[in-house]
């Protein structure tokens, strides 16, 4: 009797476990899961009627059918339909609708989806999961047109540019250019009127903007900006390089940003040169591309000077090309204007603005930036002191600091840069009063009449 009891309970113990386990397995196996298929649909509560429908479907078991309907008033049109002869764990689709579809009076439209996955859960039938979404009918474009602008923009300048735009589900707004640059506008004087200073790279070719809007049904409209393109054709310098400079300035600052130990003379100034410069201006451009949102209704700037008696001692825009024992070793743009006055010279800022960078900068040395609005900034690089810190608001006059030989600096001067959006500029445009009339100045004053009018 005990030999037979303890058989039983080792079989009652045995089928215990194998269902313990049965559970488990059913619990967590793929094949019986319990998770109906996830759809997504991409939804802005608003379509246009003519992008295509964006839809994906998953399952961690494999999706075997699904079907994609549009309903429009009474209509009913199947977009998608299909049983799977291998289950697939996703489905994407981009769907188009036909033309004339969606009815001219149709104010809505309904996307329903349905799918089922390849579980064995439900007695084998799987899992089965359904989602519709209603968008409201938007096919209007928003309504944009170019109000005022420069009349003109230099290679390596600025120009600026008021537009209207309007749109009661207006989603994306920027004046895009022909070289990927997308420049932000702000909020103008009135509503549905914008304000953005552009820039052309000293490194682009051509130029070419437009201002584009967006709204969230998927409409756009583009308004090409009419300027006229001002070829300059900047200095091409070739420069040698002695060893007394390379064992100098340039080892300095290789060994203390982090060039390899084991560089040699040339590879530690193509360092310095090129991958310490990179870094540097990848630092400038970051801070120098943010533009905020408030409302502009004027932009007076008085020619900035910030050096009393400051000679140019080097121009905007040179390209530098330099030589080793006759062969070209590397090369670089000169980005800003070097001045040069008495030894550690007062450094004035002639236009008020926010302190948004004041810190070592690598070959720029000790670098104050000021924000002036419109997302227009000034750098002023290789100081030998500060006389502010990041944070501070600085009056027009005030003094920010005094010239040097910090950085990547021959001699006792200023490094003086203009950046709009994060886009080097001639600084010489901003330091001229008849310029900064017929540019900024005239062209916010014409705007505003047209506005006027249009009331």
């Amino acid at each position: 009797m005990r030999r037979k009891k303890g058989y039983g309970g080792i079989m009652f113990l045995g089928v215990l476990i194998a269902l313990i386990a049965g559970g488990v397995y059913l619990y967590t196996s793929k094949t019986f899961e319990r998770k109906a298929p996830v759809i997504v649909i991409e939804n802005s509560g608003y379509w246009n009627g003519r992008a295509p429908l964006k839809i994906a479907i998953s399952d961690r078991s494999g999706i075997v059918d699904y079907k994609i309907t549009l309903k429009s008033g009474s209509d009913s049109r199947v977009l998608a339909e299909a049983q799977l002869n291998a289950p697939e764990t996703s489905k994407t689709f981009e769907l188009k609708v036909p033309a004339r579809t969606v009815g001219l009076k149709t104010d809505s439209v309904t996307v329903e989806v349905e799918a089922r996955d390849a579980s064995r859960w439900n007695f084998f039938a799987g899992n089965r999961a359904h989602k519709s979404v209603t968008l409201a009918i938007d096919s209007r474009r928003p309504k944009v047109g170019v109000v005022a602008n420069s009349y003109k923009i230099m290679k390596g300048g600025s120009a600026l540019v008021v537009f209207q735009a309007e749109d009661e589900n207006l989603k994306e707004l920027y004046i895009e250019t022909n070289f990927g640059k997308r420049f932000k506008a702000h909020p103008f004087y009135e509503q549905g009127y914008y304000v953005a200073l552009i820039a052309w790279p000293v490194t682009v070719e051509n130029f070419r903007a437009q201002v584009i809007a967006t709204d969230v049904a998927g409409n756009t409209a583009k308004a090409h900006i009419p300027l006229y393109l001002k070829e300059k054709k900047y200095r091409l310098s070739k420069i040698k390089l002695s060893d007394r400079f390379l064992h100098g300035k340039v080892a300095d600052l290789a060994e203390m940003y982090g060039a390899p130990a084991n560089a040699d003379a040339i590879e530690r100034f193509r360092f310095v040169n090129e991958t310490l410069r990179e870094k540097n201006e990848k630092q400038i451009h970051d801070i120098t591309s943010k533009v905020g949102d408030e409302q502009v209704d004027s932009f007076e700037q008085v020619p900035f000077h910030p050096l009393r008696n400051g000679k140019v001692v080097a121009s905007f825009g040179d390209h530098r090309l330099y030589y080793y024992q006759g062969k070209k070793v590397s090369e670089s743009y000169h980005l800003g204007l070097d001045l040069a006055s008495v030894k550690m010279g007062k450094i004035l800022t002639k236009n008020p603005g926010e302190i948004v960078f004041a810190d070592d900068n690598g070959i720029y040395g000790n670098m104050p930036v000021l924000a002036h609005g419109l997302g227009l900034y000034t750098l002023y690089g290789h100081c030998s002191s500060l006389q502010v810190a990041q944070g501070d608001h600085v009056d027009a006059g005030s003094q920010i600091g005094n010239t040097g030989m910090s950085g990547y600096a021959m001699g006792d001067h200023l490094h003086f840069g203009v950046l709009v959006q994060g886009v080097e500029v001639r600084p010489e445009e901003w330091m001229d009063a008849q310029w900064i009339r017929l540019n900024i100045k005239d062209v916010i004053k014409d705007a505003k009449k047209i506005i006027d009018r249009r009331r």
